[in-house]
């Protein structure tokens, strides 16, 4: 009897193992069964490490951007428009970690947990991916960084879609140079800087600075401001651009003026200034459609003094932003304090013609009370038509700010940050011109052409 019981038990607990291993193996199957059938040692669809068998991609006209063609895939047949989209498209290694042939391999493929990569042997081919990206758009973009550094990021505030996200240096994934690894000018040339960039933001912070006084000063519209050319915080000094003289506050976001926003960002306080600052999108995190989670933009100023607030407060000090974000903001301002998520896969369609359409959904992370980003919108819509000039951006009714970041070694950084108001435009752009020196003439100029572009 006592053996009975005893071969009783054992037998359970082998029972019990068999069960607990068939669990793990099932849950990892699950977890993991993408990535074993997307191996690059499956011939099926790799050849020589680069993915050959996978659906075609195409951008918001329909132009193909890459597809496979007698077992080896195939980019659009413009140089320019290759380079212009590599960082969205992806190479075929997936050095490009960010790009859609790396990050939606596995719809590429048509893999799917019950039927493996059924797909590719009934049909040839798994299942076509169609973006919002406009390549026309995106080499205008390249064309207009004309060789420099940098990040350019378009999309429509109302609905989500990216229009333009094109990021420099890049190469023609046709014909990758041989010295890419080696060669300074290909320095970050797998980052996408619109997704995965960090920059001083310099002048373009004070928007948010702004926001938060918007939110925080009850008359601040009544204010005047001293500038000298620069500002005393009483344990530093925080120099200006320029010698504004008395100005009040939509006059000193127009000029840029650091005396004013240091002291104003000194009168809000650290705590104030970095909830406005999160409300806006920094020390968030966000995301892209299952593409990304962009780099974190980043403000602290939890241990600073009056001089260095001061500086936090006009874009300088530590602080980093990331390009998606600050694009993100801009549409939230736009759309009257409520951020829609960009997203760049418009939708999935399977061999059978079956769509899986992206649906646009409101940003968590990133909002306005309505009536702080309304008054926001009319002081960067004043910032063009009163000093950058509408004859920058003809057309556009444009609203934005530049910026011109210093750093500790080259040409400052330039940027800018806006939208168009116009109701049948409704577009936010973000542009960094790495070493590019002033805002206006550089990044300015790079948005105008982009935006004339899409908008036309």
């Amino acid at each position: 009897m006592k053996n009975t019981t005893k071969r009783a038990y054992v037998l359970i607990a082998v029972l019990a193992a068999f069960f607990v291993g068939f669990a793990i193996l099932i849950y990892t199957f699950v977890m993991n069964g993408s990535d074993w059938a997307t191996n690059k040692a499956n011939r099926h669809l790799y050849s020589d490490g680069s993915i050959s068998a996978a659906g075609a991609i195409y951008d918001c006209d329909g132009d193909v951007l890459a597809k496979t063609v007698d077992g080896a895939r195939k980019y659009n047949e413009s140089s320019t428009v290759r380079k212009a989209t590599l960082h969205t498209i992806g190479d075929l290694n997936g050095f490009i970690a960010t790009g859609v042939q790396y990050t939606y391999r596995h719809t590429l493929t048509g893999y799917d947990f019950v039927n493996g990569l059924s797909s590719i042997v009934q049909y040839g081919k798994g299942n076509d991916i169609h973006l919002t990206i406009d390549s026309d758009a995106c080499e205008v973009a390249y064309k207009a960084l004309n060789g420099r550094k940098g990040a350019v990021g378009v999309y429509n505030y109302k609905t989500g879609e990216i229009i333009c996200m094109v990021s420099a240096p890049t190469y023609d994934p046709k014909s990758k140079p041989s010295d890419i690894d080696t060669n300074k000018k290909y320095e970050g040339v797998y980052l996408n800087r619109v997704l995965s960039g960090l920059y001083t933001p310099g002048s373009t912070f004070k928007v948010i600075t702004a926001a938060s006084a918007i939110e925080n000063i009850p008359d601040i519209y009544e204010r005047k401001f001293k500038c000298t050319g620069k500002y005393d915080t009483g344990d530093g000094t925080v120099i200006c651009n320029s010698t504004h003289g008395t100005v009040n506050f939509e006059q000193a976001l127009n000029r840029s003026c650091n005396s004013a926003f240091a002291q104003i960002a000194i009168e809000l306080g650290a705590e104030k200034l970095t909830v406005t600052a999160r409300e806006l999108g920094f020390n968030a995190e966000l995301n892209v459609d299952g593409i990304a989670s962009p780099e974190n933009s980043l403000f602290d100023v939890s241990k600073t003094n009056k001089v260095d607030l001061g500086w936090a407060g006009i874009g300088q000090y530590t602080t980093l932003a990331n390009p998606y974000q600050m694009m993100t903001a801009m549409g939230c301002i736009a759309n009257s304090g409520v951020a829609v998520e960009p997203y760049v896969v418009d939708y999935v369609q399977s061999p059978k013609l079956l769509r899986d359409v992206t649906q646009s959904q409101t940003s968590e992370e990133i909002s306005l009370p309505a009536d702080v980003a309304n008054k926001l919108k009319a002081m960067l819509r004043s910032n063009v038509k009163n000093y950058y000039g509408d004859s920058k951006f003809p057309g556009l009714e444009m609203c934005g700010k530049t910026g011109t970041a210093q750093i500790d070694d080259g040409e400052p950084h330039s940027w800018f940050v806006g939208f168009s108001q116009r109701s049948d435009t409704p577009y936010a752009i973000v542009v960094v011109v790495e070493n590019g020196g002033t805002g206006l003439k550089a990044a300015g100029t790079v948005a105008n052409k982009v935006m004339q572009e899409i908008c036309s």
